[in-house]
């Protein structure tokens, strides 16, 4: 039986390296040289991977997706009925989006935007320090990123608020839940930032409403998904000053269109989808053991509660 490996070309073969240095017995096949689809029976797989060929594969037991999100297997089709997924919960990707937020967050608080204007003009000007236990920073969700990121933060000073659907604490993090504690919790966020999974329920959460209740000068940093911002919002927010800059490192669509407003915006940081890349070779592991666990009937990592969207 043989392991289906789907991702990015230039990814492709660290990706096999990796997984046959832990299992140098696993067969692998790089998609689109599947071979015997009955043959195959897991499929490792990114978020190109079209989950309509996926049913071709009628031994097919586990399913990985080579990240933390799972939005793009909610899509239409969507994966084969009665197949179980895994995500990757890895301590790299934790760690990258810890100090992606991190960088923007001191970008921000440390004026770093007004600075390198300064420096442009060539203006020698000392801007008044800010105050770091003054600066309150909210959270839209606590799961394994969102915890990580806000213990970096309290590490710094920062007073710190989280948002999650459902109650939840998390020690160090004054934490808001529901309709009403988010809006209670962006009217008191001088920096907020998104880490929420992205759900039919959290699709747009970044709204005119939203950001309208942020206070004046506020910032928004989006290391989620794309979609939980509405760009024409966004957009409006930044430009009236009502939201004084926004670091994104995720759009929708992907790649952004290069005609697209935030590639000029004087307010807007952007990164290419890279805040937290999956690196082979730390995730490969985790990979490895599901796909063994999988053959042996045992209970499987980390797999995707499609009820709850993450």
């Amino acid at each position: 039986m043989a392991v289906l490996l789907s991702t990015k070309a230039n990814a492709m073969e660290a990706w096999r390296a990796a997984l046959l240095a832990l299992d140098p017995g696993l067969e692998i096949r790089m998609f689109p040289d599947a071979g015997d689809p009955g043959e195959i029976e897991a499929a490792v797989v990114w978020t190109s991977h079209d989950m309509a060929e996926l049913r071709r594969y009628s031994n097919l037991k586990l399913i990985v997706s080579m990240g933390a999100g799972v939005d793009h297997l909610l899509r239409p089709p969507g994966p084969p009925p009665g197949i179980p997924v895994a995500r990757l919960v890895d301590r790299m990707l934790t760690t990258q989006m810890g100090e992606w937020v991190l960088l923007n967050v001191l970008r921000f608080h440390r004026q770093d935007l007004e600075y390198r204007e300064l420096q442009r003009d060539r203006t020698w000007l000392e801007l008044p320090a800010p105050v770091t236990a003054e600066r309150r920073i909210g959270i839209l969700g606590l799961g394994e990123l969102g915890a990580h990121a806000a213990a970096l933060l309290r590490g710094l000073g920062f007073p710190l608020m989280g948002w999650t659907r459902r109650p939840r604490s998390l020690n160090g993090v004054e934490t808001f839940h529901g309709a009403d504690g988010l809006a209670a919790m962006a009217a008191r966020s001088d920096i907020l930032i998104c880490l929420l999974p992205l759900t039919p329920e959290t699709r747009g959460i970044v709204d005119s409403r939203l950001l309208a209740r942020l206070p004046r000068g506020a910032f928004l940093i989006n290391g989620a998904r794309g979609g939980h911002v509405v760009d024409a919002d966004l957009l409006a927010a930044l430009d009236s000053g009502h939201v004084a800059a926004a670091a994104l490192d995720v759009f929708d669509p992907e790649p952004l269109p290069p005609d697209h407003a935030y590639w000029a915006h004087p307010r807007v940081v952007m990164t290419p989808h890279a805040a937290s890349i999956t690196i082979p070779a730390s995730a490969a592991a985790q990979v490895v053991d599901n796909l063994r666990r999988a053959r042996a009937g045992a209970p499987l990592l980390n797999l995707v509660d499609f009820a709850a969207g993450y």
